[in-house]
């Protein structure tokens, strides 16, 4: 059975990294990190949109409210 115990000197070494070390190591590595291209999703025609349905209490509440920049 194996322990998961970090030897001494092991703990000593990485403890004296700092937060300032790390992120230079962290900047100067992510040029080479791949970024992913952003996929947009598709928008959902109305037609699709089906079997939505909103409490009445809900609705009059959002019909009450000021639309956005009032």
């Amino acid at each position: 059975m194996r322990n998961n115990v970090v030897p001494r000197e092991r703990a000593v070494r990485e403890s004296d990294t700092s937060l300032a070390e790390l992120r230079g190591d962290c900047a100067r590595m992510a040029p080479d990190w791949v970024k992913p291209a952003a996929a947009a999703p598709a928008p959902v025609p109305p037609s699709l949109i089906h079997g939505v349905t909103v409490p009445p209490d809900s609705a009059r509440l959002i019909d009450g409210m000021a639309e956005y920049g009032d």
